[in-house]
């Protein structure tokens, strides 16, 4: 009999600023204090007695859940996040500042991964539909966005 072991699949690396890198690990470190605190108020609340209709003790399970949850997340970007070498280049690409212009308004943002995105932040993902249409072009390219309300043309301004 053939054993073959399962290989599980290898997640892509994150790209991440060094801004949202430093951000998510004192997150973490945040969250690791959070989670003493509760385990300490669960166990608080189970020497209480009867657990049936402790509701202290069940908030404490809850926020207890949410916050291993959250940790599992910043985990995962953290273990496979890196922090590319933003170069000089013409070319647009991840850490990029762009600004597009088109008849109505220019829209000025950065161009980094999906996981730091942000619009109110001026933080725009390279999986995004603008994001996907400017990689790779450089200043005065002219490009097409397709929207639910039809295609958006961009002539790219400037790229810092």
């Amino acid at each position: 009999m053939n054993s073959f072991k399962k290989m599980t699949p290898i997640p892509d690396p994150i790209p991440l600023t060094q801004e949202e890198f430093d951000k998510r690990k004192a997150e973490k470190k945040k969250l690791l204090l959070t989670q003493d605190e509760v385990i300490k108020r669960l166990q608080v609340a189970r020497e209480m007695g009867d657990l049936s209709e402790n509701g202290a003790y069940h908030a404490a399970k809850h926020e207890l859940g949410n916050t291993r949850r959250q940790l599992g997340s910043i985990n995962h970007i953290l273990k496979y996040a890196y922090i590319p070498r933003i170069t000089g280049s013409q070319k647009i690409g991840f850490g990029s500042k762009v600004i597009l212009s088109n008849d109505k308004k220019d829209l000025e943002f950065t161009l980094v991964s999906q996981y730091e995105s942000n619009p109110l932040q001026k933080k725009m993902s390279m999986e995004s539909p603008i994001g996907k249409a400017i990689l790779g072009k450089k200043v005065y390219d002219k490009i097409c966005v397709s929207t639910p309300n039809g295609e958006i043309k961009y002539l790219i301004k400037k790229v810092d």
